[in-house]
């Protein structure tokens, strides 16, 4: 049965977390769970003979889903970029008003305090109140991708409001505003249960502990007879909305509640020992850099004009197989959190590719957003299994993920294998055309074992297109 490259991640994102042991026997179709009885499996990978298999039904359903999918999307890309560009418009144009207004509030500061009519003291918390209104200013909204995305407007005027808040903290510092605040104004002590201060404070606080928010400069400015049309204020983003409206006593359940049961199983099937840490933590670094970083939108990326080779993206996987596995490790002892620094460098847009590579994320366009986005969501997915589970449930989720998706690869057991069958069929190759670091046989085998990012980009692509199974 053929499948389709746009049905491939539906797919995909239906198989089972963990299967059971008659799926990956072939006894059962891993997406309806029925016994395949006189229907004929279709092997889903990673070989024909080994993995998961669906049967037809399920799988002409899901292709089906997809094609409609697909249509539906093409069908709707003219009226989505004309909603879009409406509501950018109106996104951008209240951006644009609240911009002027702050930067007409910091003119004004800058007025009185090169006056001698304001006393220091006021002038100082006119600096605190334009400060927090300048702190609630959002970021530069993004266009669409249907958008013009240079708006040379927007950049203009976000340079003017920050030119007029260095001319008006300038103004203020010339009048001694901090020191005025801590020298002139009386010490507050019942200030300091309501600011959480720390014990032994004088009663004295400074600008630093203060947040007026966004409006009060406002106010300020018409106590002193200057008046300035005030933006209406921006609603919450969804995203905030969602968590002040989430119910904190919502019971939590367990991410993966049978891992621990059935993961050993499964991997034990696929020749992968769960009982040996140091094995385990392996096949673990593999899956989190397959499902993290290689698969989603690295694909797209990959595919993408300008995007990177197959030589770039084994040099880079093998790279932060290691930083991975090192994550991981030091996760048992320091908690969940140090998967952080994983993340830190398999999304960093503008890091060179490992092996020599002269390629970084920030040189494509397609699918980066997305793609730092699918980093974040499965390395987080891998910390909540480890802080609601337990250190070993997090290594078993990903191990078993490696064991389907990446049985040979670099850090798996299959990798010898892999690499033996390799040599033999660069033996039998013309290698006239080849990168010079594929000249001694002898030492490209032990390199490959090794470290194969260390072969360079170029070599590593000449093997994949020659000598690597798909």
């Amino acid at each position: 049965m053929h499948i389709p490259g746009y049905a491939r991640a539906m797919i995909r994102s239906a198989l089972p977390t963990v299967p059971t042991s008659r799926q990956v026997g072939a006894l059962d179709c891993c997406l309806c769970d029925k016994p395949f009885e006189d229907r004929l499996p279709v092997p889903l990978g990673p070989t024909p003979k080994s993995g998961l298999f669906g049967c037809y039904s399920c799988l002409t359903r899901l292709v089906s889903r997809a094609r409609r999918a697909r249509d539906t999307t093409l069908a709707q890309d003219a009226e989505q970029a004309a909603a879009e560009s409406a509501a950018w418009a109106t996104m951008r144009d209240g951006h644009l008003v609240r911009l002027d207004s702050v930067r007409q509030t910091a003119e004004a500061v800058t007025e009185l305090a090169r006056g001698d009519d304001t006393e220091p003291l006021q002038v100082a918390w006119l600096l605190i109140s334009l400060e927090s209104a300048y702190t609630w200013v959002p970021d530069t909204p993004e266009p669409p991708p249907s958008a013009d995305q240079e708006d040379s407007e927007l950049r203009d005027e976000t340079f003017r409001l920050n030119l007029a808040m260095i001319t008006a903290r300038e103004a203020v510092a010339e009048r001694l505003a901090y020191h005025l605040i801590n020298a002139v104004q009386p010490e507050e002590p019942e200030m300091c249960q309501e600011l959480e201060c720390p014990e032994g404070c004088s009663g004295r606080h400074d600008s630093s502990h203060i947040d007026c928010g966004p409006d009060a400069i406002f106010e300020d400015l018409a106590r002193h007879g200057i008046t300035v049309e005030q933006p209406e204020p921006e609603p919450l983003s969804s995203h905030l909305t969602a968590l002040v409206g989430k119910d904190e006593t919502e019971e939590k359940r367990s991410p993966l509640p049978e891992i621990e049961e059935q993961a050993p199983v499964v991997l034990a099937h696929l020749g992968i020992d769960a009982s040996d840490t140091d094995v385990l933590v392996s096949a673990a670094a593999v899956g989190l850099v397959a499902d993290a970083w290689r698969e989603g939108p690295m694909e797209e990326i990959h595919a993408a004009d300008g995007g990177p080779s197959d030589g770039d993206i084994f040099a880079q996987s093998v790279d932060l197989y290691r930083r991975a596995r090192a994550a991981l490790v030091a996760a048992r002892d320091d908690g969940p959190e140090v998967l952080l620094a994983f993340v830190a460098v398999a999304s960093d847009v503008d890091l060179p590719w490992a092996g020599g590579s002269r390629f970084a994320l920030r040189t494509v366009s397609a699918s980066v957003e997305e793609f730092v986005q699918h980093v974040d969501d499965r390395v987080w997915f891998t910390s909540e299994v480890m802080r609601e589970q337990g250190w070993r449930a997090g290594l078993l989720h990903r191990a078993t993920s490696a064991a389907f998706k990446a049985p040979a690869h670099f850090g798996m057991p299959g990798w010898p294998g892999a690499v033996a069958s390799a040599m033999e069929r660069l033996a039998l190759l013309d290698r006239s055309e080849a990168p010079e670091a594929l000249t001694d046989l002898t030492e490209v085998g032990a390199t490959l074992l090794e470290a194969p990012d260390q072969l360079g980009t170029d070599a590593l692509d000449w093997i994949s297109r020659h000598a690597l199974p798909d």
